[in-house]
């Protein structure tokens, strides 16, 4: 049975910074396509960073949170990674991370999903 738990967020000040993990089992996260996606209240969800299967370390990021998120994958946990730094107000979000058997270019191309966590950017 696939399974993806996210895990890691919270409330955090303007600046700060957290880590958001995201736990696979029934597959391996190297073999897949992983994206961490977010959605604010009332707004669409959207694509904040992906790595491509066989595509190593090469990740792709939302041009606002480049330079500030990184995703990384450890393969021995199968657990997938997103560290967040220099969080601002419009970071608040639900975090989702999703999982593809092939390339993923949209929300619809991702076949499992987590139940989200919810991160909150506020003074």
């Amino acid at each position: 049975q696939v399974q993806l738990v996210e895990s890691g967020g919270g409330l955090v000040q303007p600046g700060g910074s957290l880590r958001l993990s995201c736990a696979a089992s029934g597959f391996t996260v190297e073999n897949y396509a992983i994206g961490w996606f977010r959605q604010a209240s009332g707004k669409e969800r959207e694509r904040v960073s992906c790595f491509n299967s066989g595509d190593g370390d090469n990740a792709n990021y939302l041009n606002s949170v480049k330079g500030r998120f990184t995703i990384s994958r450890d393969n021995a946990n199968n657990t997938v990674y997103l560290q967040m730094n220099s969080l601002k107000p419009e970071d608040t979000a639900v975090y989702y991370c999703a999982a593809s058997q092939s390339v993923a270019r949209r929300a619809g191309d991702y076949d499992y999903w987590g139940q989200g966590t919810q991160v909150t950017v506020s003074s």
